[in-house]
């Protein structure tokens, strides 16, 4: 980047941060007006003074709604803490706002370095820039993940609360409504939607609508248990209350979810951050080896070193998103996107792009489709095919044009080192003096004397023959002997044929078009890799199972359906199977389930169904399912045992991507060109000596 584009860059930066500056006055001036009042009568009743911090996020959430590109996050986020902020419009407010500030107080800073840094580099600075995209919604993901983290642990001293206050009245409802009463916490406002569902006319009705917007499937359990024991009344157990028993298995079950997150997060804390250093490491790693082996600079300027840079950001970009997707702790997800309201559903309904996309759309009750269907269901993955093909499309678009403008760019760094880079050769000794520079330039400045005059020739033996004829003549290389003249014109002939060929060749259009290729895979290859991890928490899914039909199977009234209904709302990836077991259920239960077993192909799911096989047709499900009450300190521990091998897997699976980019960028950057060049130098060295000798 010249000097004059740098000035322009930054005046523009300053420029931009002055409007900023100008619009954030001008809305603050305007926040006395409506929006003030309204915020002051939220407000009113508190001892706040008028400049505290809960203000101030108020005002912000107000100025980031307001900034067109910012406000599509706002928005992500409070999708998001609506879950948990039931009705609390404040409360989800002051959140938002805090998330952004937070994020923003960590990637300006990152995006102030970023600049000084390769403010030499426009292509890397743009990359490094749309990194800064993607880090800044991971920041923005991890702290909704902190709140949802925090929601679980609320509800351990939640559900102890509500223990005690169950003993004092043995009402469901009255206990919930009790320990609701403490308005700081975010679980007591889903106890207190709780209480108002089984106080209503419907609570049935109500409680469907419930479980889609609950923050997690434990807050889905309590709610269901709360309501059978209102409706069917509570049950003495070995002397203890089975509603308060279920209580303490939903604890139990919260308290190893809280334990399986603490250690992803511990071991992921940092991997994500090591997954993007090597990108930003690059300048300065050149800048280093440069300074200390002036050899390199060959590498690092010409084509190699930017077909290694652009390597080193893929496999970056890459281990990056793997890396994110391989920590996914199933916490709270955006639960109200509509699939049907996305960006690329409304591509699809324009009538161009239906033309274009359709084709491509394998057609219905064809294998094609019956297998993109079943890979999008494996990965519990809420886009449609419609959704799917437009991104394959777009990807591929995308890959095919930067592949073509790589190779342009490429063609360009060859022609500009040429022309402008000093002609000297580098050995190994030692960095050229400033005389030696200049004496390399007016090579160069005099070898492109001939590559103008020659410049598009083919016949590069007339070009040679030229060259020679010519040379005797040049006082630049006046005194010099025939070899050494037969040399500057094998050396400007070579530069001659790089430059010849610095446009797009045929071959680079079919390299470009295979990348294209790739990429169209790309966004399928992603629902697999999905659909692995998945299969990494079956066993997690089965033994979450087990506890739901523990709490249900001393229930009276609770028949086989209706546990095939609370397994089908808790399901995750046994999802699809289960829903097709409930919609053929009244069809013949015998065969239902047996149809279920064929669908899944995990043991320890088969053994569950074959004891509702039995339960359906002759023993009561208290017998059927007497092994998981009596061996139930055993399946408490080999859940736990299962979560460690869950974490070790990710551990080893994401240590492996995480690093990746960093082991790329020393060997494949730093190590590899020092050897490869040095040995090079030190065999020309040679050989040099021995022709002196």
């Amino acid at each position: 980047m010249s000097t004059d584009m740098l000035l322009y860059f930054m005046g523009g930066i300053v420029l931009v941060f002055v409007v900023i500056l100008f619009a954030y006055f001008t809305i603050q001036k305007k926040l006395h007006g409506s929006e003030m009042r309204r915020i002051k009568q939220l407000r009113e009743g508190t001892k706040e003074k008028s400049f505290s911090s809960e203000v101030i996020f108020q005002k912000l959430y107000v100025f980031y709604k307001r900034i067109p590109f910012i406000n599509r996050y706002v928005n992500k986020i409070r999708r998001k803490l609506e879950i948990i902020h039931i009705d609390d419009e404040y409360l989800t407010r002051k959140q938002s706002a805090q998330i952004m500030t937070k994020a923003f107080a960590i990637i300006i800073p990152v995006f102030i370095v970023t600049l000084l840094l390769t403010r030499e580099d426009p292509l890397l600075l743009t990359i490094l820039l749309l990194f800064q995209v993607f880090l800044f919604e991971t920041l923005m993901s991890g702290m909704v993940d902190k709140q949802d983290t925090r929601l679980l642990k609320q509800q351990i001293d939640f559900f102890a609360e509500i223990r005690h206050a169950y003993h004092d009245s043995y009402m469901v409802e009255e206990a919930i409504y009790e320990v609701s009463q403490n308005d700081e916490l975010e679980v007591t406002r889903q106890g207190q939607k709780i209480h108002e569902i089984l106080l209503s006319e419907d609570p049935e009705t109500e409680l469907e609508k419930y479980y889609d917007v609950a923050p997690n499937s434990f807050l889905k359990e309590f709610a269901g248990i709360s309501y059978l024991t209102r409706e069917f009344g509570d049950r003495t157990i070995d002397g203890a209350s089975l509603y308060l028993r279920n209580l303490n298995n939903i604890t139990e079950e919260m308290q190893l979810e809280i334990l399986k997150r603490e250690k992803l997060d511990y071991v992921f804390q940092s991997l994500s951050f090591i997954a993007i250093v090597p990108v930003l490491l690059l300048t300065p790693l050149r800048a280093w080896a440069v300074g200390n082996f002036p050899f390199t600079a060959q590498f690092y300027d010409g084509r190699q070193g930017l077909m290694m840079q652009i390597f080193l950001i893929l496999i970056t970009f890459m281990c990056y998103i793997l890396t994110r997707t391989l920590k996914d702790n199933g916490s709270i997800k955006d639960e109200y996107k509509d699939p049907e309201r996305v960006w690329q559903m409304r591509l699809y309904k324009h009538p161009w792009g239906n033309k274009i996309v359709k084709p491509f759309i394998p057609k219905e009750r064809t294998r094609e489709h019956r297998v993109i269907q079943k890979l999008l269901k494996e990965a519990a993955s809420k886009q449609k095919i419609e959704t799917l093909y437009v991104n394959r499309i777009g990807v591929t678009l995308i890959t095919f044009i930067a592949t073509i403008v790589f190779f342009v760019m490429l063609h360009r760094v060859a022609v500009d080192y040429i022309m402008n880079e000093p002609t000297a050769n580098y050995d190994i000794m030692g960095a050229m003096s400033e005389r030696d520079i200049r004496r390399a330039m007016d090579v160069t400045e005099n070898d492109n004397i001939y590559i103008e005059y020659h410049r598009g020739n083919m016949d590069m033996d007339y070009v040679k023959a030229s060259i020679l004829e010519s040379l005797p003549y040049d006082e630049f290389h006046a005194g010099a002997s025939e070899d050494e003249m037969y040399e500057v014109a094998e050396r400007i002939v070579g530069k001659l044929r790089v430059i010849n060929s610095g446009y797009l060749r045929w071959f680079e259009m079919l390299i470009s078009a295979l990348v294209g290729a790739i990429g169209y895979m790309i966004p399928k290859w992603l629902l697999i890799f999905q659909k692995i991890m998945r299969k990494l928490e079956m066993e997690n899914e089965v033994m979450q199972f087990q506890t739901i039909i523990l709490m249900l199977m001393k229930i009276e009234r609770v028949n086989v359906e209706m546990m095939l209904e609370w397994l089908e709302r808790y399901a995750n990836i046994f999802k699809e199977p289960i829903t097709k077991c409930v919609n053929n259920y009244e069809a013949g239960a015998w065969e239902a389930l047996e149809e279920l077993k064929n669908d899944i192909a995990f043991p320890q799911l088969i053994r569950i169904v074959e004891s509702l096989q039995s339960a359906a047709e002759s023993i009561p499900i208290s017998k059927a399912f007497d092994e998981l009450d009596n061996e139930r300190d055993y399946y408490k521990q080999k859940r736990q045992e299962s979560n460690e091998r869950l974490i070790k897997r990710k551990e080893m699976i994401g240590k492996g991507l995480g690093f990746a980019p960093l082991i790329g960028m020393f060997v494949f950057y730093l190590i590899g060109p020092l050897v490869v060049i040095g040995l090079l130098s030190m065999t020309t060295s040679f050989q040099t000596m021995g022709t002196m000798m």
